[in-house]
């Protein structure tokens, strides 16, 4: 399973908006949408789980594409270090 960053979303996109974009290149396992812990409203990205040969279509396809008046973001998301700053003595 290939986990995909896409990014530069419109406001109005919705998880589903985003399934239905992504399964035109292959199964999508799973869509989430990133919103603000404070507010609540949407951060402008999200991710698409796909298998690899799919995500690499996917990918290919889509980055760059236009959704909602904005050029899309879309590539492999990359692990991000979990935990916060460097304790400091």
């Amino acid at each position: 399973m290939t986990r995909i960053y896409v990014g530069n979303l419109p406001f109005s996109a919705t998880e589903e908006s985003l399934r239905a974009l992504f399964s035109k290149h292959g199964a999508v396992e799973n869509v989430s949408l990133i919103n603000d812990r404070d507010t609540g409203r949407p951060r402008g990205f999200g991710f698409v789980e796909m298998s690899s040969a799919d995500a690499a279509r996917a990918i290919e396809a889509l980055n760059g594409t236009d959704l909602g008046g904005r050029p899309l973001r879309v590539n492999e998301a990359q692990e991000r270090p979990r935990g916060g700053s460097p304790r400091r003595f």
